[in-house]
Parts: C-alpha cells; structure tokens; sequence
C-alpha cells in the first residue's frame, strides 16, 4: 500500500540539506554512514533540501524502500 503502518518507532530528520538528485541509494547511504541508524527498522527518514521547499521520505517496507517526494507550496 506504501504507506508508513502503525509500526513506525522513529522518525529521523537528516540535520543538514541535501543534494535532491539523490535517490534511494545516496539517501539510505547518508544515514547509514553519518547517522548509524540502521535503514531496515521500522523507521521514517526525513531529508529537507536547501530552500527547505521540498521534502523526501525514505523508509522500508515488507520488500524494498518506499520514497516519498512532495513539493511545498508558499
């Protein structure tokens, strides 16, 4: 269904702005290097980029990684 279940513990906002041409791969690496966490718990991730316009959701479900982009309006 890709959403997040009743499951979830945690939710994570990476502390600084990221390059938002980065997918799946870069985006779980940053957490997995910088933060430690670890991508496969229960778990949202949280990225902002630079003008803190738009928002990226990482998380794991059942079978792979669900990326969720939206686009904040004014």
């Amino acid at each position: 269904m890709m959403r997040p279940g009743a499951k979830v513990k945690k939710v994570y906002l990476y502390p600084k702005p990221v390059d938002f041409r980065k997918s799946i791969d870069g985006l779980s690496a940053l957490f997995e290097l910088d933060i430690k966490a670890a991508v496969f718990d229960p778990v949202l991730f949280v990225f902002l980029n630079r003008a803190r316009n738009r928002v990226k959701i990482l998380y794991w479900e059942r079978n792979g990684f669900c990326l969720w982009l939206k686009r904040l309006e004014a």
